[in-house]
């Protein structure tokens, strides 16, 4: 394999292409008045850059919270609009997971990811996905609300979930009097993330 040298230009092309995707798909489903929410690491990164740009953490797919009841017209606006509709396996999940890429050519790591609301995300996810209640519109897309995020993200707690949950910690988004609301389960988890908040 050849590695190409280290390039600035490569590093922020990589993530602008990432930045266009999520655009170009909240316009569509905007346009066709289709709720959705914008959940995982651009939520998280959306977030977070609300308190401080230099600890935004860059993620490289798009995961869109939406209603499987929609699901047929969010499938018919985002391939009218040139995405391509696939059903791929999923690492840790039974079954396919639904993705819209941005060609026929793209890679699945670069893909549109849909979640279901109310729906469990794997079998033993302890909790089911929220709903779209409280969406906020805010810089072009749909931005999940960060208490249906943090939980979330204790209901998955894969590596990835638990940096998430420390970058928000770390910008002073939430703390130790987020347990209150939790059910036990995800406070025991985030009390984890609290006694060891540097990993």
């Amino acid at each position: 394999m050849k590695i190409a040298g280290v390039s600035w230009a490569r590093m922020e092309e990589g993530i602008e292409k990432v930045r266009r995707r999520l655009l170009r798909a909240a316009a569509v489903l905007r346009s066709a008045g289709l709720p959705y929410a914008v959940v995982g690491g651009n939520a998280v990164a959306a977030w977070v850059s609300r308190v401080d740009e230099t600890a935004v953490r860059n993620t490289r797919d798009v995961d869109l919270l939406v209603r499987r009841a929609d699901f047929a017209s969010i499938r018919a606006a985002l391939e009218g609009a040139g995405f391509v509709y696939r059903q791929v396996s999923a690492l840790g999940r039974v079954g396919k997971m639904d993705v819209f890429l941005e060609s026929g050519s793209a890679k699945v790591r670069d893909a549109l990811h849909i979640i279901w609301a109310e729906e469990k995300v794997t079998p033993d996810s302890p909790e089911v996905s929220p709903d779209l209640t409280g969406a906020e519109e805010t810089g072009g897309f749909a931005l999940i609300p960060l208490a249906s995020l943090v939980r979330m993200k204790l209901s998955a707690f894969r590596d990835k979930d638990r940096v998430h949950l420390r970058d928000l910690i770390e910008v002073g988004l939430i703390d130790q009097s987020w347990l209150q609301n939790l059910p036990p389960l995800l406070a025991d988890r985030f009390r984890t993330i609290l006694a060891n908040p540097f990993g």
